[in-house]
């Protein structure tokens, strides 16, 4: 197990600073360490709303991230904090690399689904007459779709944190973002998901938290896995 970066992949679940819990105070510096531990190839996943990532922008731009994209987690079972607003039911994850390294170099293992329908343009193929000669390059049908970028999971009910992440999702992340026996660092690891999300797809992990507590149960988690 390694003990330390640079990370092929960096996951962080900051406090977003919009409860009055005690522990959701935001926390500043984590975006230029975060830069500062990937590996040119590597790349930073971050949970966020879209008002805390809207806040931390100039953050991240001097931190020497760029982004890469994002998805939509959509929790079949959100909750809303307040009555005249709607139900808020997603969370974004945002995807960003170094400045200095070149998007094509970043790990990136895009990942597939089994396909629901027919691909269109076999069936479009398959259905016109061509009068002349087709070029040789061609598209077989694996069966397969790239993912899209929302994806439905439902909230974590009675885990270890009050924010903890689906251990489905984070291996998405993992998956797409970190090679093989890579390292995973967890800016925020909280209960520990992360951790077992790549203790079970054959990654390497690093967790830091501050909570001397839940750092001990994100550990027994951990263990438990061995």
């Amino acid at each position: 197990m390694a003990t330390h970066g640079p990370y092929d992949l960096i996951i962080a679940d900051p406090p977003y600073g919009v409860t009055t819990h005690a522990w959701d105070k935001r926390v500043d510096g984590w975006h230029m360490l975060a830069a500062e531990c990937l590996k040119p190839s590597g790349s930073l996943w971050v949970f966020g709303s879209q008002r805390y990532l809207l806040a931390d922008a100039d953050r991240f731009d001097a931190g020497g991230l760029r982004y890469a994209q994002d998805i939509i987690w959509r929790k079949a079972n959100g909750t809303g904090f307040a009555a005249d607003r709607f139900k808020r039911v997603h969370e974004i994850v945002v995807q960003f690399y170094r400045r200095d390294a070149l998007w094509r170099e970043v790990y990136n293992d895009v990942q597939r689904v089994p396909a629901v329908t027919r691909n269109k343009s076999v069936q479009m193929r398959r259905a016109v007459k061509h009068t002349g000669a087709i070029a040789a390059a061609g598209y077989r049908d694996d069966g397969t779709r790239i993912m899209k970028s929302v994806i439905e999971l439902n909230s974590v009910r009675g885990g270890f944190h009050g924010t903890e992440k689906p251990v489905a999702l984070l291996a998405v992340l993992i998956r797409t973002s970190c090679p093989p026996g890579g390292l995973v660092g967890d800016f925020f690891a909280g209960s520990g998901a992360a951790g077992e999300a790549a203790a079970v797809n054959g990654r390497n992990y690093i967790g830091c938290e501050i909570d001397p507590h839940m750092a001990e149960k994100a550990r027994g988690r951990l263990a438990a896995l061995a």
